[in-house]
C-alpha cells in the first residue's frame, strides 16, 4: 500500500470513529448528540426566563488612545441595524459602569448609561422594544430620539460620544463619570 493510500486510510477510519461509522452505529455520537441537544435546549430555556432587560448580556468595553485620549472605539457599522447594543467597562475601583449605544430612527447614533437619576438603585437598566428604550424597572418607555438629548427623571443618563473615522468614540473618562449609577451598597 503506498503511503498516500495508506494516509487516505487512516483519515477514513479516523472519520468514521468520530461520526460513528462501522456497524451498528456509535454510541459515543449518539451521547454527543443528546449532550449538545440537552444543552441547546438548556441555553433556550435560561435565555426564555430572563426578564427582557437582560436577554443579552452586556459586552465588555476595552479601551484604547485615540488621538492622546483613552476611549472606547466602537465599529459605527455595529449599530446600523437599530438594535441597542449593551457595554460595560470595569473601573480600577471595582465599580462596573454600564452603558448602551444606539442609532435611533433619525440616523443619529446616541449613548447612554445604563441608568437614570430615579431608577439606578434597582441596578435594573434598560431594554429595547421597537424604536424605545424601556426602563425594566418602572416601565417608562423613550424614544430612541431622544436619547442623549433629554435628561433626568427616568430618562437615560445621556453619555457624549462622537463618530469620527467609522467609529463611535467615548472617552473613558466620561463612562467613568457615571460610576454613581453603578456603586451600590454592599450586601453583607
Amino acid at each position: 500500500m503506498s503511503s498516500k493510500n495508506k494516509q487516505s486510510k487512516q483519515i477514513q477510519d479516523k472519520k468514521a470513529q468520530v461520526l460513528g461509522g462501522g456497524k451498528g452505529g456509535s454510541s459515543k455520537g449518539l451521547a454527543v448528540m443528546v449532550v449538545v441537544a440537552v444543552l441547546a435546549l438548556g441555553g433556550g430555556l435560561s435565555w426564555w426566563l430572563m426578564s427582557p432587560g437582560q436577554a443579552e448580556a452586556p459586552l465588555p468595553a476595552s479601551a484604547a488612545v485615540v488621538g492622546g485620549e483613552q476611549v472606547v472605539a466602537l465599529p459605527a457599522a455595529l449599530f446600523n441595524d437599530g438594535k441597542a447594543r449593551h457595554f460595560e467597562l470595569k473601573g480600577a475601583d471595582g465599580i462596573t459602569v454600564r452603558y448602551f449605544v444606539i442609532k435611533s430612527s433619525d440616523g443619529v447614533i446616541r449613548a447612554a448609561y445604563d441608568a437614570c437619576d430615579v431608577c439606578w438603585p434597582e441596578g435594573k437598566g434598560y431594554y429595547q422594544q421597537g424604536d424605545d428604550m424601556v426602563c425594566a424597572n418602572c416601565g417608562k418607555r423613550f424614544p430612541s430620539v431622544k436619547v442623549n438629548e433629554v435628561k433626568g427623571g427616568c430618562n437615560p443618563a445621556p453619555l457624549q460620544r462622537r463618530v469620527e473615522n467609522g467609529k463611535v468614540i467615548i472617552r473613558t473618562a466620561d463612562i467613568a463619570a457615571g460610576k454613581r449609577y453603578f456603586d451600590f451598597p454592599r450586601k453583607g
